[in-house]
């Protein structure tokens, strides 16, 4: 092994050890510390009085940070941004703030602690720990709720113009966002797309967020917000309809029950739309395979290959007809009226 190689040994107690870095950036989401450096530079002892925590330990955080990149301590003491620690400022493009705290927070935390018992049993996590299943969870913990929300418009915002531009949407002319959130990604097509109009659908707590957000991009004028349970019924009416990242959330039968719904609402030349991550054979590295455990262990559900992304649509009346991948890690599953 030559200088600056890592032994296998080496390489995997870093993934051992991995946690403890995950819980390290958790403390500095949730303190806000990027956000208190977007100034410049600040002490440890003017951070931790802004944030009510002990400096001496707060500057062991930030120091053990620095050494992977996220923040960087001058020679005075000092703390400031890199680039990593700038993606948890609040304000970033794409901030990973509330990813850092939704993902590290307890309730995920303790969930995957669980997981042993999930791969003897098979069950899911989240509801054993919890005593309810994560949707229930958030529409009790609203605070959660609210940093769940940001969360995926964060992750959106990074995809949204990878998928408004990969796929030819000017083709329709109404397009339908089936729990589409605040509304980002059905925004970013609409500016894209100037003769579009759109229908968000999302539950009526999700929705709320909404105006705000269409009013900030200019196109609240083209999109009607409407509130529903797509495991009930959809809005009809429109020549296309994009589900991104829903149907990962489910196991396959539930996943076909809203896939159903759907096709009661897609009349014959319509279309179904799904921005999904797609899992790839071999071994190279593969998000969405860690994608799928956490799948497994919140929510049940799982990532799926083309051909299960096939067998969905059958089971709901649908064609799978063509799979666009997109420059970031979604792709566009296509799907027409059996």
């Amino acid at each position: 092994m030559t200088v600056g190689e890592v032994s296998s040994s080496e390489s995997l107690r870093r993934m051992i050890a991995g946690f403890q870095v995950s819980q390290a950036l958790y403390v500095a989401a949730r303190l806000g510390i990027a956000d208190l450096l977007a100034g410049g530079p600040r002490g440890v002892k003017e951070l931790a009085e802004t944030t009510e925590t002990d400096a001496p330990t707060l500057y062991r955080v930030l120091r053990g940070l620095a050494s992977y990149g996220v923040f960087a301590e001058d020679d005075a003491g000092c703390f400031g941004l890199t680039p990593l620690a700038a993606c948890l400022r609040s304000d970033a493009p794409g901030s990973q703030r509330a990813w850092a705290i939704l993902m590290c927070g307890p309730s995920f935390w303790s969930s995957w602690g669980d997981l042993l018992t999930t791969v003897k049993t098979g069950e899911t996590a989240f509801p054993r720990v919890h005593g309810m299943d994560r949707w229930d969870y958030l529409v009790r913990h609203p605070e959660e709720s609210a940093v769940f929300d940001a969360a995926m418009t964060g992750i959106t915002a990074i995809q949204s113009t990878a998928v408004a531009g990969g796929y030819d949407f000017s083709q329709f002319g109404v397009l339908a966002d089936v729990g589409g959130g605040h509304g980002l990604q059905l925004a970013t097509i609409l500016a894209a797309n100037p003769s579009m109009r759109g229908i968000l659908f999302d539950q009526p707590q999700v929705v709320a967020g909404a105006p705000e957000l269409l009013a900030r991009a200019g196109v609240a004028e083209r999109c009607d917000i409407v509130a529903g349970d797509f495991f009930e019924s959809i809005p009809s009416g429109a020549g296309a309809y994009l589900l991104k990242s829903v149907i990962h959330d489910w196991d396959d039968e539930r996943a076909v029950a809203i896939l159903r719904t759907c096709r009661a609402a897609i009349s014959g030349d319509g279309k179904l739309l799904l921005a999904e991550l797609v899992l790839k054979p071999g071994n190279e590295p593969d998000r969405a395979k860690i994608s799928d455990l956490n799948m497994m262990v919140m929510n049940g559900g799982r990532e799926r290959t083309v051909d299960d992304f096939g067998r969905l649509f059958a089971a709901a009346g649908f064609l799978l007809s063509e799979v666009t991948p997109m420059s970031g890690p979604l792709s566009v599953i296509e799907g027409v009226p059996a």
